[in-house]
Order: C-alpha cells, then sequence, then structure tokens
C-alpha cells in the first residue's frame, strides 16, 4: 500500500507512469529526477504519509526502495 502512495508522488513529481516505478531505481540514475524533484518528491512523501524526514536520513537514499524503507 505504502509503496503504491509513493508511486503515485513519484509519478506525478515527474510525470511518468506509476507504472513505470519500481523499487530498485535510482531517483537520478534511472528517473533522471534532478534536486528540485527530489525536493518536490519528499514534500509529498511528507504530506502524504504525516511524517516528517530529516536531512540526515536522507544521506542513505538513492533509490525508490530506499526511501520506502525509511517511509516504513
Amino acid at each position: 500500500m505504502e509503496f503504491k502512495k509513493l508511486q503515485k508522488i513519484i509519478a506525478e513529481v515527474l510525470g511518468i507512469g506509476d507504472m513505470e516505478i519500481f523499487q530498485e531505481m535510482s531517483f537520478v540514475d534511472d528517473l533522471g529526477a534532478d534536486s528540485l524533484e527530489l525536493f518536490q518528491i519528499l514534500m509529498g512523501v511528507e504530506q502524504e504519509f504525516d511524517i516528517s524526514i530529516d536531512e540526515e536520513s536522507l544521506k542513505d537514499v538513492d533509490t525508490v526502495g530506499d526511501l520506502l524503507e525509511l517511509i516504513c
């Protein structure tokens, strides 16, 4: 369920289909996200899941799966 929500957020920000997003994909290398898009994804995640993600935690986030792990 969380993955579907995360897919939707990423798809909306990047303008791609949510079914094109997989957990092993890198935000930068595979999805082509820039720093502004990454910030928008983070804001969307914080709002959707009602959480706050600190900057230190983001240092280890490279893939969609990494972010999903952080959310869960």
